[in-house]
């Protein structure tokens, strides 16, 4: 059953990326304005510089990136180790020409060109707040077991540390990533999102190197706001104009956990969702989805856009499913 989970969040991530690509970086009105109504994969239109390079049902830099995680653990043997990461990421970005693209977010780039400079993470400061560690922690939530809340943000940490070092950025991607973990246990979503803001709230102050607000408290807000709200129009609309839906991580994790809540964690509607809501649709719409597929597992993935995946993007996610399965367990025999 954790193997079919681990491919529901694999699955999920691609989903709700490759969904929410055409409209990314876009304000809502003009999402509203252009598409209509995003409920299938789409070619990126030209006139949007971040989606552009898409074609319909490929995925973006959000899934390339969390692979290269996956791949990075899988070669290390399930250690975490930063200059390993850093590399598969620096090759991706090579390999797409993402240094020359509209692709990468301003913290990553900094990084990576530092990387590709020859300097080791360790002496990074990647001290930004955008959410290229939460958008590709979904493969880390795959492998590491949530019993231990500290090791568990510990591990994330190093995970991100070749792109993000910050208190808020490390708490979102505990978040996910934490989140993903107790969905593959079987946990509930109710148990889950109940305990999120607290799970937030340790992460963002085990070292605080910010002066950013609360996570836990703007999750909460989140929450409150798709709870509270007179539909799914109204929710959404209120999740972008109170909550945010940018690439901050303090915005965008929000969203993501408020739109498992808000799609009643069903991952084909949260992509659907998502990719509507304006902002930074394809990484909102990766965390999220990937939650809901690590809840409900393969089965929960329409067969239809399962297929769209398959044939447009060529990966074996099954491959991937097996080895992170396999990490995992080591993990979990280790404990």
């Amino acid at each position: 059953m954790k193997y079919q989970r681990i491919l529901g969040a694999l699955y999920g991530q691609a989903l709700g990326d490759a969904m929410g690509m055409p409209s990314e970086l876009w304000p809502r009105s003009r999402v509203k304005s252009h598409f209509g109504w995003i409920d299938r994969f789409l070619d990126g239109p030209t006139e949007n510089t971040a989606a552009c390079y898409f074609t319909r049902a490929q995925f973006t830099d959000d899934t390339s990136m969390a692979l290269c995680l996956a791949d990075a653990l899988i070669e290390c043997d399930g250690e975490i180790v930063p200059d390993v990461i850093g590399r598969h990421i620096l090759a991706w970005a090579e390999g797409f020409d993402a240094f020359n693209k509209n692709v990468l977010g301003p913290t990553s780039k900094i990084a990576l060109n530092a990387i590709r400079d020859g300097k080791p993470v360790s002496a990074l400061e990647n001290n930004g707040v955008t959410n290229g560690a939460a958008m590709r922690v979904s493969p880390l939530g795959c492998v590491l077991p949530a019993a231990s809340l500290d090791e568990f943000i510990d591990a994330v940490a190093l995970a991100s540390s070749p792109t993000h070092k910050s208190d808020l950025a490390i708490a979102g991607a505990v978040v996910i990533g934490w989140a993903i973990s107790r969905a593959i246990d079987g946990e509930s979503w109710k148990n889950i999102v109940d305990a999120l803001p607290a799970v937030a709230r340790h992460a963002q102050e085990k070292r605080i190197t910010t002066f950013n607000a609360s996570l836990a408290l703007r999750i909460e807000l989140a929450l409150n706001a798709v709870r509270e709200a007179n539909g799914t129009e109204s929710a959404s609309e209120q999740l972008y104009q109170l909550v945010g839906a940018g690439t901050s991580t303090l915005e965008s994790v929000a969203c993501a956990v408020a739109m498992v809540e808000l799609a009643d964690t069903d991952p084909n509607r949260c992509a659907i969702l998502c990719a509507n809501l304006g902002g930074d649709t394809d990484t909102i719409g990766a965390m999220a989805t990937a939650i809901c597929g690590a809840l409900h597992g393969i089965e929960g993935i329409h067969p239809q856009l399962k297929a769209e995946l398959d044939e447009v993007n060529k990966l074996d996610f099954g491959r991937y499913a097996t080895e992170l399965l396999r990490l995992r367990q080591l993990r979990e025999e280790a404990c």
